[in-house]
């Protein structure tokens, strides 16, 4: 669509707005853009915000492609005139709200608890911000039908987003989502939304719900006399201005630690986030003010959650006792390792279990759950995936773990999403169990990439804004799935795995077979010597990831610097066979 005819589609659209009942804040900042920067008209204008990975997720601001709370209005909405058309013989349909604390979560939160209730649901509310896993672990434990946290995750502070979820406790998944979707789309104006709800429909919920939560996370330790022995293990734990702030400290206690160190400026509460540029714990950054704390304290490990508590990532001492983050395949690796080697050793290994992981998080979870002959399944990107294979396995089989490379972890059954307070708990034990066999977790990892071999993964992005940005994205994935390379870093290409034709097709005698998954606009090379590259666009973001894995041996501890550098040169090769360094 050329430039000028999404200019006039944006202006009839805010036109239209204009038009209905909207609040005079909302007025003055369409009409400014009326008046003005044609730009920021577009993209707030061009489009409308539609369930992506589970739900909504956008910039801030009025306009039918920003969150704010006519479009979670309609969302909201869309997803009740979905729930009484599914549940239509239930007396009383349930379902529980969360929110983190970014800006005007509370406030999405309140509107949608009272949308909830002007279509006579009963609603759970929660009295203050709340970590996601807890909002999964509510909709189970009060048996609701569906459920919404207000969150945008590890986004910007001019982000916000809304993710829905299902009877199960996950995300909602397909058919679903598209459902919901379609029910959205058919709400042509914000006058169809019903604003105004009675407050005796909803329940605030808050401590309660807090405690049993806890307490069930505590059933799941595997080494509680290691613990004993290890509880002044050194940790130090950054909320980073979200909601673990309470309750991964909370859990931490629970288990037995004693020793548990937090960042005093990162543990308020405030959606601005004034110590980072962005509240991701994949970013080094995001975790500079920890650092300096571990380093201070001499800590055996560090936690840091992103703002809705469902990420963490960890860092821990090399072999020089310089602190290094740890990636999140290379936490999953840990988590999985020590999970297995404890279920076994406990004799809780009964030919049932499976694990799960997503398709771009690394090959090693795979090689070990191979040891112990456990099942594992590969499954697209979100963790929504993952709690899909649960339920389908619920009363069969028995769930150990789940994992995802963009630092998720589940390790709980009551709860459908990732959960950063349980991860947070586990990986103190497990690290406590390294200590314990005088090692520390740095040299647990070593170890496993000894037995395995040295798997090394790294992620690049590259953002594109706007709906030019996203033209751009389309026609790069265009280019890779019609263009493969015949070879990448002296390799060469053996498959290509299209998940979006749902096809593996083998490059040298050109057969192909099936791909069980549902479709996703997903394309993996996969070369001679074992390297796989991942590329897809976000779901969540305005940008195009590629996931490089490669893979040698490592023979010693001590060889653990030079191999590092070959692989990273290895990777470096790859980007620029792909044309992605500059």
């Amino acid at each position: 669509m050329e430039r000028n005819e999404l200019l006039e589609l944006a202006r009839k659209r805010a036109e239209q707005w204009l038009s209905g009942k909207i609040d005079d804040p909302t007025r003055n900042e369409i009409r400014q853009m009326l008046a003005g920067d044609e730009n920021l008209l577009i993209d707030s204008f061009y489009t409308s915000l539609e369930f992506g990975t589970g739900g909504l997720r956008g910039i801030m601001g009025a306009g039918t492609n920003r969150m704010n709370i006519y479009t979670v209005g309609m969302a909201t909405q869309g997803l009740s005139n979905y729930l009484l058309k599914q549940f239509p013989a239930l007396k009383e349909i349930k379902v529980a709200i969360a929110y983190d604390c970014r800006n005007n979560s509370r406030l999405f939160a309140k509107t949608t608890a009272k949308i909830f209730s002007a279509n006579g649901f009963k609603v759970y509310l929660f009295d203050s911000l709340r970590p996601t896993p807890e909002l999964s672990f509510v909709i189970r434990h009060f048996g609701c039908q569906s459920g919404v946290v207000i969150t945008a995750s590890h986004n910007p502070k001019q982000y916000n987003g809304y993710k829905a979820y299902w009877d199960d406790g996950g995300q909602i998944v397909p058919p679903h989502d598209e459902s919901v979707t379609v029910e959205v789309k058919n709400i042509k104006n914000i006058e169809e939304v019903k604003f105004d709800g009675p407050e005796s429909n909803i329940t605030i919920i808050g401590d309660e719900i807090d405690r049993i939560y806890i307490d069930k996370l505590a059933g799941l330790s595997l080494s509680p006399d290691v613990i004993k022995k290890q509880h002044d293990l050194k940790i130090v734990y950054t909320a980073i201005h979200g909601t673990g702030v309470k309750l991964v400290p909370m859990a931490l206690k629970k288990f037995g630690f004693t020793n548990v160190h937090t960042v005093e400026a990162q543990n308020v509460n405030d959606g601005n986030f004034p110590t980072v540029v962005s509240p991701n714990p994949e970013e080094p950054a995001a975790l500079a003010m920890a650092l300096a704390k571990a380093k201070e304290i001499d800590a055996d490990i560090l936690l840091g959650t992103d703002p809705d508590a469902d990420r963490v990532g960890i860092a821990v001492k090399d072999n020089h006792n310089q602190f290094i983050l740890l990636n999140g395949n290379q936490t999953g690796a840990l988590l999985f390792n020590y999970l297995l080697t404890k279920w076994k050793e406990k004799g809780l290994l009964k030919g049932n279990e499976y694990i799960v992981k997503t398709i771009v998080t690394t090959e090693l979870i795979a090689d070990i759950a191979r040891k112990y002959n456990i099942k594992y399944y590969d499954v697209l990107t979100g963790f929504k995936y993952i709690a899909e294979i649960m339920l389908e396995n619920e009363g069969k089989k028995t769930f150990i773990c789940g994992a995802e490379e963009s630092y998720g972890y589940l390790v709980e059954e009551f709860v459908r999403d990732k959960d950063a307070v349980s991860a947070c708990a586990i990986l103190s034990e497990a690290a406590a169990w390294a200590k314990d066999q005088g090692k520390s977790f740095f040299e647990q990892l070593l170890d496993i990439y000894m037995e395995f071999g040295f798997y090394k993964e790294k992620l690049s992005s590259i953002y594109k804004e706007g709906q030019s940005g996203a033209e751009e994205i389309k026609k790069m994935m265009e280019n890779f799935r019609n263009n493969p390379p015949a070879s990448i870093g002296g390799s060469d290409l053996v498959e290509v795995r299209d998940y979006l034709l749902q096809k593996t097709i083998h490059k040298k005698s050109g057969a192909s077979q099936e791909i069980k998954l549902p479709k996703s606009n997903v394309l993996q090379f996969v070369t001679q010597d074992g390297t796989i590259i991942s590329i897809r666009p976000s779901g969540t973001e305005p940008k195009i990831k590629f996931y490089f894995g490669v893979k040698a041996a490592l023979k010693s501890r001590e060889d653990y610097e030079k191999v590092n550098t070959e692989l990273d040169q290895k990777i470096q090769n790859i980007k620029a066979d792909l044309k992605l360094t500059k």
